[in-house]
């Protein structure tokens, strides 16, 4: 396993695993037994980043989510976890009522972080949460109120580092600059969607009732290179399969011209490596010079192998040209 740094705090920064294990469908779609020697498997290859979100998984059952923290909770218990291994969760997409809606998010004014991450806290069984994003961005309150009740929560000692996933970058510079003018902790971790293959711009990425986020792109690359405090995490990498399998389309995110150059060259360096597109993917991710965090899901142990061997592939310098140059 290869390991990276995570956080600016020195008293609060961690030693992480180059990638990290989605607990997204674990207690759910993925039943208990199989979900622990998922996690068990991952610890033992040298995992120790696990994600998670306080909404997981309400969709699958109509709940208001929380299933995937309470399964990592009695986890961590039943194989005795402290803090070797860093937990990431999210608040702000939990529904305020069970069901499927996704437009009926709990948001992110002050007492809902609060209580959420208080929650969490139960659900996980830790005093303290290592990371906590803000699950997406919502407008109607005041980024201040944000800024300042997340801020708190590091300052209060219940959670240790912070993040912001699916945020514009306009808003993720207005709020380290909120931080930063009252003196306040600010997030050290990113999350978006992320892949080999490029979006097209006029596709909405994750919608929430104040608008679309999600996608990464040109722009944020540049804020982020700008910002090489700053760690990036990508979900979704392996675009639920559809590298590898044809029953699993692009669809609409990356159906332009650009997509055929791009998988012509992923297709050249896995017969030279004679490894899978998957791996040829989070290899590029890893090694890119962009450090990226590929956040990887698993409903089986071949699975989450194939995603475990990909860390110690290394791509040549000209396998990296050509990819990188591919338009």
């Amino acid at each position: 396993m290869k390991y990276r740094k995570i956080g600016t705090n020195p008293e609060q920064r961690r030693e992480v695993s180059a990638l990290a294990l989605g607990a997204m469908l674990f207690g759910t779609v993925v039943e208990e037994e199989r979900a622990f020697a998922i996690l068990d498997r991952f610890v033992a290859a040298g995992g120790t980043f696990l994600d998670t979100a306080n909404n997981y998984a309400f969709w699958i059952n109509g709940t208001q989510g929380g299933e995937s923290e309470v399964l990592l909770g009695r986890w961590r218990r039943s194989r005795g976890i402290t803090d070797e291994v860093v937990i990431a969760t999210k608040l702000g997409g939990r529904p305020k009522t069970s069901g499927r809606d996704v437009f009926n998010p709990e948001g992110l004014a002050p007492h809902v972080i609060r209580e959420s991450s208080a929650r969490s806290r139960r659900n996980l069984g830790v005093d303290r949460l290592d990371l906590l994003y803000a699950h997406a961005d919502f407008m109607d309150t005041p980024q201040k109120d944000i800024v300042e009740t997340f801020a708190s929560l590091v300052r209060d000692g219940t959670v240790a580092m912070l993040g912001a996933s699916n945020h514009w970058s306009w808003r993720l510079e207005r709020w380290r600059s909120l931080a930063d003018a009252a003196d306040l902790p600010s997030y050290e971790v990113v999350q978006y969607h992320h892949t080999y293959l490029r979006a097209r711009g006029d596709v909405p990425g994750r919608r929430t009732k104040d608008g679309d986020f999600g996608l990464f792109s040109a722009e944020l690359m540049t804020y982020l290179r700008d910002r090489p405090d700053l760690t990036l995490l990508a979900y979704s990498p392996l675009l639920s399969g559809a590298y590898v399998r044809e029953d699993r389309p692009l669809g609409e995110l990356h159906d332009h011209a650009g997509t055929k150059a791009r998988l012509t060259a992923l297709h050249e360096v896995v017969r030279e490596t004679g490894a899978t597109a998957n791996q040829v993917v989070l290899s590029w991710m890893i090694g890119g010079d962009l450090p990226v965090i590929p956040l990887v899901g698993a409903s089986s142990l071949a699975q989450l192998d194939e995603s475990l061997e990909a860390v110690d592939l290394t791509l040549t310098a000209d396998q990296r040209a050509l990819l990188d140059a591919a338009h």
